[in-house]
């Protein structure tokens, strides 16, 4: 029996639906296309114009958002319901930016004073750290924060730190240790003074395993130099267990706590942005928040049909589930939004890449795309050649701003041109993959064939005036609702990820199997025995 979207009359009209074959007719045909298909929200303009839709395909779209009650799904979502039905929580990560004076409901009850509870912890700490009222074991300035965390965890305040980098507070530096490689901590303490250094140590569970590992190697570090009673001062955590802080040698006045109903790759906002908070200061921090509520609150309000992150998401929808498309680029036209492709993989991929669906059963369709991309204009001389003359579509959201961040680059020398051309290229792409060229449009010669592009190849452009903190905020929250709209359609669930979990287990299993090689396929045992004839320690050297 079909119970799915898949056997709705939307859905059916959706995939019979005749496809545009020329995005260049497109806009021959409709001298309005752009004004119809450029929309605001907050400080974000989109313009959705160079994708393979008409107003029959928008019809089709919106029929299906309105047979899978998306309207709903995204007010429950905002208020606090429980949407993780695997797991049976909420996903609060929207309640991480209200305002203190709203009310913030998790399955009913209200929990504002919570979240603004750690927030102003957050911000005295901060500002303790910043004055120096926070000092280390032997009275030096802590100048130095290490965040140790993997995923959620480092993905998100690893990103918005360089994002940020105009905001960074002077006379400290962050750095991000993820890797259970050993070459990762030793590369991020290699010029550092252990009694002027700060680690963060975030994990949601605190077991994550290569979180843990770096942990101890870096407590070690600091006991080695300072001695036991030194971790107090050179230790905090962030974490949702309490307990497993404890017997890690931190006390309860140094964890900043956050709850299990705000998933790690949503969790930004939350305590585990404090090396954030501690990089860029908590006015900025504040303003990304700020920014974030403002797409929540735009998202929440917009009818369907005027709201960006809705019709982002169909037009995925309409690229994947029609069109065919496996993955999607995402190029921000911006050296310091470098992070925000490798963001969006794990916002994406780990959100909507599921096989089944929320009753149980198989997904008949393809779901969530691959998700990655480098920043322009350095992806121009990498893999944009592909795009626009590969054998596979791939569609691309370029993201891009009118001016630079920097105060002292807008009022630098009047020749530097840079930053246009940086812009300039950026719409020029678009363009042509849009566009093309055709074999008339070639210059006469040997080869003429190879210099063709074919065009047609789907593009969203999302601009702004420059990376501010609110804008980065509304970007982030921006595709985190394309993400949640795509998996109600879907009927899936975007806030487990047990793929991850498998993967956990199995590489535990191996740590207690491995001397013996028992139980091993025999793969994994051949590899096992190569390794052995290698391994010499503990960590392989």
């Amino acid at each position: 029996m079909v119970t799915g979207i898949e056997a709705s009359k939307a859905w059916t009209e959706m995939l019979a639906v005749e496809r545009p074959l020329s995005i260049g007719e497109l806009f021959a045909d409709d001298p309005t296309r752009v004004e119809k298909l450029t929309l605001s929200i907050g400080d974000l303009v989109i313009d959705l114009s160079k994708n393979l839709i008409d107003d029959r395909v928008v019809a089709t779209l919106l029929a299906v958002a309105d047979e899978a009650d998306v309207e709903s799904a995204i007010g429950r979502l905002l208020d606090g319901y429980v949407v993780n039905l695997t797991e049976g929580r909420a996903a609060g990560h929207g309640l991480l930016r209200r305002p203190e004076e709203a009310r913030a409901m998790v399955d009913g009850v209200d929990v504002a004073h919570l979240v603004h509870g750690v927030l102003a912890r957050m911000r005295s700490f901060v500002a303790d750290v910043h004055s120096g009222r926070r000092l280390g074991a032997t009275g030096e300035r802590l100048t130095t924060i290490v965040n140790i965390g993997i995923g959620g965890s480092d993905l998100g305040p690893s990103m918005a730190y360089e994002a940020l980098r105009p905001h960074h507070v002077t006379g400290l530096r962050c750095r991000f240790v993820s890797n259970i490689d050993p070459a990762d901590l030793r590369a991020g303490l290699s010029d550092l003074e252990p009694a002027s250094t700060l680690f963060v140590v975030a994990s949601k569970t605190f077991a994550t395993t290569e979180t843990l590992a770096n942990a101890k190697v870096a407590r070690d570090w600091i006991v080695d130099a300072l001695g036991e009673k030194a971790i107090a001062s050179h230790f905090v955590a962030v974490s949702t267990n309490s307990q497993a802080v404890r017997n890690f040698g931190i006390g309860d006045d140094e964890m900043f706590p956050f709850w299990d109903w705000v998933g790690g790759r949503y969790s930004l906002p939350s305590s585990i942005g404090l090396s954030l908070m501690l990089g860029v200061g908590s006015d900025a921090f504040d303003q990304m928040r700020a920014g974030m509520h403002v797409i929540d609150e735009a998202v929440r309000s917009t009818p369907a049909r005027a709201n960006a992150a809705v019709m982002m998401a169909l037009i995925g929808i309409w690229n994947r589930n029609v069109l065919g498309c496996v993955s999607k680029a995402v190029l921000p036209y911006s050296h310091d939004l470098r992070r925000f492709p490798a963001f969006l993989q794990q916002l994406d991929m780990e959100s909507n890449g599921k096989s089944t669906r929320l009753d149980g059963s198989p997904v008949p369709y393809e779901t969530g795309p691959i998700i990655w991309g480098e920043p322009g204009t350095n992806s121009q001389h990498a893999f944009i050649q592909s795009i626009h003359q590969g054998t596979s579509v791939v569609p691309v959201d370029f993201i891009g701003f009118a001016e630079p961040a920097d105060a002292l680059v807008r009022v630098g020398a009047p020749d530097d041109t840079r930053h246009r051309t940086l812009f300039l290229g950026m719409l020029a792409q678009a363009r042509a993959l849009a566009f093309g060229r055709s074999l008339d449009e070639v210059s006469a010669g040997p080869f003429a064939e190879h210099r063709v592009l074919p065009g047609n190849r789907p593009s969203t452009v999302v601009v702004a005036r420059r990376l501010s903190p609110s804008v980065l905020g509304q970007l982030v929250a921006l595709y985190e609702h394309v993400v949640h709209v795509q998996g109600v359609i879907w009927g899936i669930n975007s806030f487990d990820q047990f793929g991850v979990e498998l993967g956990k287990e199995m590489a535990l299993d191996l740590a207690v199997t491995a001397p013996s090689d028992r139980g091993a396929d025999p793969s994994t045992h051949s590899l096992l025995r190569w390794y052995h004839g290698f391994a010499r320690g503990p960590d392989g050297g």
